[in-house]
Formats: C-alpha cells, structure tokens, sequence
C-alpha cells in the first residue's frame, strides 16, 4: 500500500473509528478490526495489504519504546519469574504445539513449515488485554505481568521463526545453533538497548534544550532497532531496555520535557494503535485471494489452532505457573491466573511475520504452503481477538477481579507529600535565613507547599457525597473559571489586534501548564 490518498484514508478513519468507540465506552481495538473487516468487503476499496516492513521498522518500535518509558523497572524486576514464563517459556511451548497441529491438520504440510507458522501466532499482543485492564481496573500486578509479557515475547517469536525460515528456505541451523541465535539475539539486544539508553541519557542531559531531548526521544527506537537488527541482534529487546532505562531515569531531565514527551507518546500510541488495528481488519480480502484451494478445509484448521493456542496458554499459566506456587505452599490468587491465561490476543506482528515469509527457497522453489501459513494466522489473529475482547470484560466481572491499590497508593503519597512538604519547608527557612525574601513571598510558599500535603491527606477521607466539597476542590473550579476568564480577554485582545499571536501563544502556555496542574489527580 503505497497511495497516498488511501493512506490518509486510513488514517482519518482509524482515529474517527477510535474518537467515537471512546464516547461510548467501547473497545477501540474492538471496534476498528469489526470496521475494518466490513471496510473490507466493499467494491472500489484500495488493498491494504500489510508490509512487513512498515509493520517491524515504523509501527513496533514506537509502539515498544512508548510502552517501555512508562512500564515500571521495579515491578517487571519484582515480577520476573511469571513475566519470563510468559515471554519465554510459553511462546516456545505454543510455537511447539501449534507446529505440531498444522503438520497434523494441514495435508501435506513439513514440520518445518508448521513451525513457522507456530513461531508466527505464538506471542500475544496485549495491547488490546492491557487496554481493558486498566479500563476496568485490574491489580497493578496483572497489568505489570501482561505489559512485561508483551514487551519481550515478540523477541522470543521472531527469533524463533527466524531459525525456522532459515530451515525451511535452506540456510539449515541445527538445534545447537538455533539455541545460540536466541542467545546472540536476546543478550546483544539487551546490552545495545543499555548502551544507546545510557548514551542517550547522558546526552539529553547536556543538551540542556528541552525541544532537542524531545526530539533524540523521538529517533531513539528506531536507531535502537536498526543498530540490534544490523548485528542480527533482538531489535525489540533493544528497544525495550533503552525505554525502560530511559523511563527510569526521566525523573532526573526537565520538566518541560517530560511534558513534552508524555504529550507526544501519548499521541503517537493513539495514532499508531489505531492504524494497527484497523489494518488487522482490512487484511480480510487480500488474505482470502491468496488462497486458491477450498476454504473449509482450513477454517477447520483454525478452528483447531485457535482452540489449542487458547488450550496451550491455559495449560501453561496453571501447570507451570500456578501449581509450583501452591506446592511451595504460597496462597496465590486463581481468579488472576485466569485472568492472565484468558489474556492471549494475537495481533498485527503476528500479520507482519507471515507476511515477511520468503516467497521461495535457496534452490528457487516457491515456498511450501506460504499462502495457507498466511491465511491460518489470519484466522487465529481474528479469531483470537474477538473471541477474547468480547469476553475478557464479561469474564473480569464474573470474577470480580479488581485493583484494591488506590487507598494504599493514596496512603503512600500522602506521607511521601508529607515528607516532602516538611523538606521543602526546612530548605525555605534555611534560605530565608540568608537572606529574607521581599514582600509577603515566603509565607505564600509555605502555604503553597502545605496545600500540597493537605490535598494528598483529603484523598484518604471520605467521599464528596458525605462531606461536601474540599477546599482543594473548591479551589480547583473557582481557579478553573478564573483562567477560561483570562483566556477570553486575552483572546479579545488578540482578535483586536492589540497584541500578537506570538504572545497569545506564551500566555495561553502559561494558563495551560496551570490548568494541567489544577487538573491532576
């Protein structure tokens, strides 16, 4: 797909799609494959047809890297053993039992073949799980073990069809050397990702331009995945470890930057989430032409694939996952296992993988059962989706699975205001010791900073309903009205051409960073 128009088309119906699946409550992700498959079917509409390398070089690495600069080092650290079961261990063990069912369920398809096609449909994307989780308010430790799975699994698969392709066109790993090429892939990933993070860090330091930290922000996955993918290292480990190096350490740059960041990944994510989706749906027609041979057949054989991909998760995440837990004799939670093994949508890089299949081997021949491969993982990407957004908040419910962290985490930021109140009063009196400020500043500050500690210790009290309006609340709107009043006049004067644009826009910032601060939680 290379129209222009019918990339723009793509594009502003995605987000359309997206703007009216957010007014009503709907899933996004849902709803924009749903579109896209009726999209689809319409005469005159362009092919979409997905390149892998738009897929792999463009929309993954933003994608990862975003994700990556707001995951939480300590909790994937705190979570590594389920996290590595998942992006590891599991992704192998479903690469093996689907290879297995497409040699068994497809006539006259290779082992070697299968595997691929197992390697393809093997790592879930949990961007569309995560995206229901926290809408519906998941334990902060699920949604830590879905989004560290989704951040490394994809490195696991796409190594693992790496050596299966090679087997299969003729450039042969023996099991010896496919081991060693995961290894190569996930090490030399990880160490490029620190190193670019590391340098990086250093160098938006130095910089000292808030608008050129933000803009290295920007290259930073995109170099991160080249440079692994050039040494055949993991590109999608690479850029996973420079985000969460890089996320972790944003505390120590400008605040201006971490505004401008968070805007600019924020927007990037909606954009690139919603292309994503969208395309999954408009495969539809391309998938169906490529293959020539009976239908039925084949739905059967997804039928199956989907049924045992679902099978193989479950199997993994109570046998191996929850049962040494309770042999050890710890008290785990069963309703979040099911949570977690109900969590196994497939999604575009699976599309992007067969894709990139080789259309034929080293001696020329065409690639055996390419057009099946496609189509099947199709059809669990499809399946897979719909059959776990449509029950996955049905099923939540059912449980009554719900995140209990907003009291303790309330409780923890209010002793940390506390804390950090009390510091910033002790440095004031110390400054103020030196040198007394002019005018009434210094007890404007004190108040300043005690307000901060109040609103922290209001959030821990009871509802508005019981108690009325706080007095940060009151606050709040008093001080919201007052700026939109600002904001009028100082429009007026612009339209009366009494001052510039250029200054409406450094005022209008000004009244912005303040409502943004009036509006935190």
């Amino acid at each position: 797909m290379h129209d222009l128009p019918a990339l723009m088309a793509l594009l502003a119906g995605a987000l359309a799609v997206t703007a009216v699946s957010r007014r009503t409550g709907i899933s996004a992700p849902l709803a924009l494959v749903v579109v896209g498959l009726a999209v689809s079917s319409i005469p005159g509409v362009p092919d979409y047809t997905i390149d892998p390398d738009l897929v792999l070089l463009v929309i993954l690495p933003p994608l990862l890297y975003s994700a990556a600069l707001n995951s939480s080092t300590i909790g994937i650290r705190a979570n590594l053993r389920p996290i590595g079961l998942l992006a590891f261990g599991l992704v192998l063990f479903s690469t093996a039992v689907a290879g297995v069912l497409a040699w068994w369920l497809v006539p006259g398809m290779p082992l070697g073949v299968a595997l691929v096609l197992g390697a393809v449909i093997a790592p879930p994307d949990a961007v569309a799980a995560t995206s229901i989780g926290r809408r519906l308010g998941l334990p902060r430790k699920i949604m830590t073990v879905l989004s560290g799975e989704s951040l490394v699994n994809d490195a696991t698969a796409l190594t693992a069809y790496r050596v299966a392709v090679a087997a299969v066109i003729g450039t042969g790993y023996s099991l010896l050397a496919g081991v060693g090429l995961f290894l190569l892939a996930a090490v030399g990933g990880a160490v490029i990702g620190y190193a670019i993070g590391w340098v990086v860090h250093r160098v938006r330091r130095l910089l000292r331009d808030d608008m050129l930290e933000s803009a290295v922000g920007l290259i930073v996955p995109f170099f991160a995945y080249l440079v692994a993918e050039e040494v055949h290292a993991s590109g999608v480990l690479a850029v996973v470890v420079a985000g969460l190096y890089l996320g972790h350490r944003a505390p120590s740059g400008s605040a201006a930057t971490r505004l401008q960041d968070r805007a600019v990944w924020n927007a990037a994510d909606t954009l690139l989430e919603a292309v994503v989706f969208a395309l999954i749906g408009l495969q539809l027609r391309s998938v169906l032409e490529s293959v020539s041979t009976d239908f039925g057949p084949l739905v059967v054989a997804g039928l199956v694939l989907t049924a045992g991909m679902v099978l193989a998760r479950g199997a993994w995440v109570f046998l191996v996952m929850y049962l040494p837990e309770i042999l050890r004799r710890r008290s785990p939670d069963w309703r979040h296992k099911v949570i977690v093994s109900w969590a196994g949508m497939r999604g575009v890089v699976s599309l992007a993988a067969a894709s990139a299949i080789p259309t034929a081997t080293l001696a020329g021949e065409p690639f055996p059962h390419r057009n099946e491969v496609l189509f099947l993982t199709f059809f669990v990407t499809l399946a897979t989706l719909l059959l776990h957004g449509t029950t996955l908040p049905w099923l939540i419910g059912l449980l009554g699975v719900r995140g209990t962290e907003d009291y303790t985490d309330a409780l923890a930021e209010a002793e940390a205001q506390h804390n950090a109140a009390r510091a910033a009063q002790e440095r004031l009196d110390e400054l103020t010791a030196e040198a007394e400020p002019p005018g009434d500043v210094a007890e404007r500050l004190r108040r300043a900073a005690q307000q901060r500690s109040n609103r922290a210790w209001e959030r821990l009290g009871r509802s508005a309903d019981e108690v009325g309006e706080s007095p940060t609340a009151a606050y709040r709107r008093l001080r919201g009205e007052m700026l939109a009043a600002e904001r009028a006049v100082f429009v007026q004067f612009r339209d009366d051409r009494r001052i510039d644009d250029e200054v409406l826009r450094r005022v209008m910032h000004q009244l912005d960073l303040e409502e943004l601060w009036l509006s935190r939680d």
